[in-house]
């Protein structure tokens, strides 16, 4: 599948991806929207991720750069789990061992199909540096290997000012639990 948008699809998540920039600029001191849209426009597969993060509900946003590479870092920013990406249970092998009532996707699943990477624990707490996010949802994070192997899986939220990991099992889902996306452009 070709991942790239119409010029009118184009313009319309660069407009909206602009707006958010520079209404939030504390999430992104000392980058300019003119750098982050150069890099934008030269590469139409994030482009794309980009408006499949938007249209899911993400409201992604750059929250940083890296310094060796010069990429951006944007980042589901919308204040709670993105509305498009709850109720999933979080691999394959989960979603394959649900004999009933089994969600529509996965998180990892669908995180590959948009193109995206899920935040680990450490990258969700310094989302949290920036704002305050998930105080009513939770978000699924990258689980380590040795959790995943037991048949857990993790969840990151905000309470009471302070940021919670917890875990469950990997083909459990919730209407109020979703996953945000990193995307490195």
């Amino acid at each position: 599948m070709k991942k790239s948008l119409t010029a009118k699809k184009r313009d319309e998540i660069c407009a909206v991806l602009k707006s958010r920039f520079e209404k939030n600029m504390n999430r992104h001191k000392g980058i300019t929207w003119e750098d982050v849209e150069k890099r934008l426009l030269a590469a139409a597969d994030k482009l794309w991720s980009l408006n499949e993060m938007e249209q899911t509900g993400g409201e992604p946003d750059v929250i940083g750069m890296d310094k060796k590479t010069g990429e951006y870092i944007f980042c589901d920013c919308s204040p709670e789990s993105p509305q498009g990406r709850r109720s999933f249970c979080y691999d394959r092998e989960a979603l394959d061992k649900r004999k009933d009532n089994k969600p529509k996707n996965s998180v990892l699943d669908m995180a590959a199909a948009m193109g995206v990477d899920l935040l680990t624990e450490t990258e969700y707490r310094e989302l949290q540096q920036l704002g305050s996010f998930d105080n009513k949802t939770s978000s699924w994070v990258k689980t380590p290997d040795n959790i995943r192997r037991l048949g857990g899986a993790i969840f990151c939220d905000r309470r009471y000012d302070t940021v919670f990991v917890y875990h469950n099992g990997a083909d459990s889902y919730y209407a109020a639990r979703g996953f945000r996306g990193k995307l490195i452009v």
